[in-house]
């Protein structure tokens, strides 16, 4: 049989063989645990507050959920080199199963809040494995359509887990839907311990010990972020801003010493290399288009009158268009990855120009429409981030690099959310708002959220040069 070029197309069916399916299955279900979660959570937390109070901490549900998945996100890589990926995808499964269990049994905020700790520890190590492990058990030419069924199943989460959740409350009870998902994983972890998990441990030296002070350094720095955005005083939003962005560097500095022992690639984020520039890419354009999740709901009221339903759909149309672009262009070639992700980057650009004139003066569809094409340039663009990464660094930094990617991205939500949140409460946000005071909010949080996506922008051109060069 002839080798595959890079230029050849790749059928779905050549991912769908028997060899392929088994391992395919299990990563898809950690994905499904943790993104069907997130959507099931925001359906069912007024039930869970009417049931054991606690609203005034509501915030930290995301905020702590975001800590464990970040930390066990930027651990992956390292894990997976040392003892492969059959044991920490295991863990990972354990821990939001307890996660899970601790929240179905909570007779308080506080003991809630410690099961969403858990729950985003083993979220984040699901999903950060799962990027390491396309790279490990499908070929360089299969990790395409790999992803696009990963990014296929996150927009079909996107669309169930909110129906999910709202039949347990309407008929079980909010309880019980943290019961089932704790079901859920515990089976996840007995198929990974005893299922076709392949991804030996390479043996290498791991820099001395568990990683404490940095992965201190960095709950630290995510806390601070995640306080920036909890709509404090400007002045101690705008403190912790600064003391969250000064941690998240440090951490960069003494993650770059660590020698074999590293978390992240080398020159993780900046235009020094190609692989910096990546991560920089994904940091930028997930900080850029965080905002109509969090405040594109609440300004779409505001200011155009929607219904609960309606914006549900305009937020959803991301997702979904993300995984339908995601499906349709996964079978590229790979001699064309540089060139795809270069497309996709600036239709999501395009899009978060096109949010402010559609915000501010409509119609709705208008903003379906940028929502949407937010979501296709992250279609396009995601689904071959990985294989281009991987191509473009050291064989012994595949896996982390593979696993900076999510975690990369959800540092580049916690930001942005910081960041727009500050530019929201310095222009008045709240509960109830006139249009005015709205447009001014909607002015000043998608205004500035072109600013990461230019920068997204520049720092794509240095990654995907560095392809056409190669």
């Amino acid at each position: 049989m002839s080798p595959v070029a890079e230029t050849d197309f790749v059928p779905w069916r050549d991912l769908l063989r028997r060899a392929h399916l088994a391992p395919l299955a299990l990563v898809c279900f950690g994905i499904w645990l943790h993104a069907a979660d997130e959507m099931i959570v925001a359906t069912t937390l007024p039930a869970l507050v009417a049931d054991i109070g606690g609203a005034r901490w509501l915030a930290w549900n995301l905020a702590l959920y975001e800590i464990g998945s970040i930390i066990t996100g930027v651990t992956s890589a390292r894990l997976a080199i040392r003892f492969g990926l059959r044991r920490p995808m295991t863990v990972a499964a354990l821990l939001f199963a307890t996660g899970c269990a601790v929240g179905a049994a909570a007779p308080d905020m506080a003991t809630f809040l410690v099961g969403r700790l858990l729950q985003g520890l083993g979220g984040g190590g699901l999903v950060a494995l799962a990027f390491v492990a396309v790279g490990i058990l499908f070929p360089p030419r299969l990790m395409a359509r790999a992803m696009a069924t990963m990014s296929m199943l996150w927009g079909v989460s996107a669309c169930l887990g909110p129906l999910v959740g709202g039949l347990f409350v309407e008929y079980v009870h909010w309880r019980a839907a943290w019961v089932a998902f704790a079901v859920q994983a515990l089976l996840l972890a007995v198929l990974f311990a005893i299922g076709p998990v392949r991804g030996r441990a390479r043996g290498e030296a791991d820099g001395g010990g568990a990683p404490v002070l940095r992965l201190s350094v960095l709950a630290l720095a995510i806390l601070l972020v995640a306080l920036a955005g909890s709509g404090l005083s400007l002045a101690v939003t705008i403190g912790c801003a600064t003391a969250g962005l000064a941690a998240l560097w440090l951490f960069r500095g003494l993650d770059a010493k660590a020698g074999t022992g590293r978390l992240l690639p080398r020159s993780p984020v900046g235009f020094g290399s190609p692989v910096g520039a990546a991560m920089l890419m994904v940091f930028a354009m997930s900080a850029a288009t965080i905002g109509i999740t969090v405040f594109g709901p609440v300004l779409m009221v505001a200011l155009h009158g929607a219904s609960p339903l309606a914006t549900g759909y305009v937020v959803a149309a991301g997702a979904i268009s993300w995984a339908v672009m995601a499906v349709l262009v996964s079978g590229a070639p790979a001699v064309d990855d540089g060139r795809n992700v270069a497309i996709g980057v600036v239709l999501i650009v395009l899009a978060t120009v096109l949010f402010v004139p559609a915000m501010l003066h409509g119609p709705l569809w208008l903003v379906g429409i940028a929502a949407g094409l937010q979501g296709a340039g992250f279609g396009i663009a995601w689904t071959f981030i990985v294989r281009l990464s991987r191509s473009l660094t050291d064989a012994d930094d595949a896996e982390r690099v593979a696993g900076a990617i999510p975690t990369m991205q959800r540092v580049g939500y916690a930001v942005g959310a910081a960041l727009l949140g500050i530019a929201a409460n310095a222009t008045g946000i709240a509960a109830r708002m006139d249009a005015g005071t709205a447009a001014g909010i909607a002015l000043a949080v998608f205004g500035l959220s072109v600013v990461p996506a230019l920068l997204g922008l520049a720092a794509t051109w240095r990654f995907v040069r560095a392809r056409q060069r190669r």
